[in-house]
């Protein structure tokens, strides 16, 4: 048998809902095979169904004698609190008589990571790690279970440049060791760089497959995806700016970033870029209340804030969209309503009964103009699709109709789609003289949406562009810690 796997006809409904209609699917063994599609068309279904996650209705699932499986989650599902060989091992520990191997554990954990040139120490904290590094503790993890068959569903979304190609080096060595990789993606550019082989989905059928040659285009791949041609977008440069609205002077916390000084004004959309680890994400979560404490200042619309909680920031006209969906957004145990609601449930509140006419329009209003996709309003959050959380916690940050939104990783495990939908809602939202600050490692998405841009190097703001300053080359150069020459002779003042 050449493929690993072949999955023939396959059906699945959950109650009158048909998600799959008779998908095939076959992956080559010692191949990487992209599995594409828009959030909800059933890719997360067929490859919980080959898992043995959930069962099917109809059709045959033919896999090759011997071959383990292992699903890494776009939402990691690693244990902060224990170490890399605890992780590696949960569930299925060594033992020495009645006592853990601990020293074994470690024995094999080392090897596992030397041989796809990990370096890391088996005793290191995974809470210590950064998301990268997360990633390629799973890859070791379904190598010790000697899997053959790695399903990576969005590996990359919280990477950098940097750090996606050390997983591709990562991912052409376990090629060329045999096992086969199926990866999910909605970032078409690596389709084409990693991938052999691709097969496109759209409401729950395979609409495409084929393989990736020289030739195939992200254009092409997106129309077959989506089924029509998307509209560009393009960076809005005439809207309306208005004064400043948020300023920061001299915000420093220690190991984390220092003395940044920035200025945001009205309808104006700012970015902030870089490598991973460069304070970013925790300056912007102190400017949200959600990372107290800290000096320097924060003033919106003139006034100084002391911000040491997120109810202090939104009562103050700060929304925040954390970055990791899973362990800083999504609250698993409430409905899809709730979740995106949460924040704004008093408001919606009678005397004693929830207003529940407002609540309803309120919720419709945003799942309308997100194109969110769900099924009822009242299943568990968990039950969407991993893009269609992701509106939902972004629904969430609007609802409180905030003076700024600080948005981490806005389109995280979004499709192509989607992303242009949100890109136009966001726009919107600046022409209505909300201020938007946008937290992303990929270039496209800064050019697309920012009318300035921060570059951020070890905690510090390197340099400040304008949209038409803005190339690839030049935000890389600044996030990997360049300077301007006359900086460099006199040195760098922030």
């Amino acid at each position: 048998m050449d493929n690993a796997i072949e999955m023939k006809q396959i059906k699945k409904s959950f109650g009158n809902n048909q998600v799959l209609k008779s998908v095939d699917f076959t992956l080559k063994k010692g191949s990487i095979h992209a599995l594409l599609g828009e959030n909800g068309t059933g890719k997360s279904t067929l490859m919980n169904i080959l898992t043995g996650l959930l069962s099917y209705d109809d059709g045959q699932i033919e896999i090759e004698n011997g071959y383990q499986i292992a699903f890494i989650h776009q939402e990691l599902s690693l244990v902060n609190d224990l170490n890399i060989y605890e992780n590696l091992f949960l569930g299925r520990e060594l033992r020495k008589g009645l006592l853990l191997d601990r020293k074994l554990m470690m024995e094999k954990a080392a090897e596992v990571l030397t041989s796809i040139k990990v370096d890391l120490k088996p005793e290191t904290l995974v809470a210590n790690l950064s998301a990268s590094q997360k990633q390629l503790v799973e890859i070791c993890h379904a190598l010790l279970q000697e899997s053959k068959v790695i399903i990576m569903d969005e590996p990359t979304s919280s990477l950098s440049d940097v750090e996606i190609e050390n997983l591709f080096q990562v991912m052409r060595k376990l090629k060329a060791k045999g096992i086969s990789i199926i990866f999910i993606s909605h970032k078409l550019g690596e389709v084409l760089e990693i991938c052999d082989e691709y097969t496109i989905m759209r409401n729950g059928q395979v609409v495409a497959k084929g393989t990736v040659t020289p030739d195939l285009t992200k254009e092409e791949i997106s129309l077959m995806m989506v089924g029509k041609q998307l509209a560009a977008f393009k960076h809005e440069s005439s809207k309306q700016i208005g004064p400043v609205i948020l300023e920061v002077s001299n915000l420093t916390k220690e190991k984390q970033y220092s003395q940044i000084n920035l200025k945001v004004k009205q309808g104006e959309i700012i970015g902030i870029t870089g490598l991973m680890g460069d304070g970013r994400s925790e300056l912007f979560a102190s400017v949200a209340g959600a990372n107290y404490p800290y000096s320097g200042q924060i003033r919106l619309a003139g006034k100084e804030l002391n911000l040491r909680t997120t109810t202090q920031a939104v009562a103050a006209g700060i929304a925040y969209l954390p970055k990791n969906r899973k362990e800083n957004a999504v609250i698993a145990d409430l409905d899809i309503s709730d979740n995106m609601l949460v924040t704004v449930l008093n408001k919606l509140r009678g005397r004693l009964l929830l207003n529940k006419n407002q609540e309803q329009t309120e919720f419709e209003r945003y799942c309308q103009q997100f194109n969110i996709k769900y099924g009822d309003k009242n299943d568990l959050i968990t039950t969407l699709s991993g893009g269609n959380q992701q509106k939902v916690i972004l629904a969430r940050a609007l609802t409180t109709r905030p003076k700024v939104v600080i948005l981490d990783n806005p389109t995280q495990g979004v499709d192509i789609g989607a992303r242009t939908e949100i890109y136009q809602q966001l726009q919107e939202l600046a022409r209505q003289q909300v201020s938007l600050i946008i937290l992303s490692n990929e270039f496209d998405e800064i050019y697309k949406n920012c009318d300035r841009v921060y570059v951020m190097y070890q905690g510090r703001i390197q340099k400040e562009l304008r949209h038409d300053q803005l190339t690839e080359a030049k935000v890389l150069y600044y996030a990997m810690g360049g300077q301007d020459k006359e900086e460099s002779k006199h040195g760098k003042t922030n």
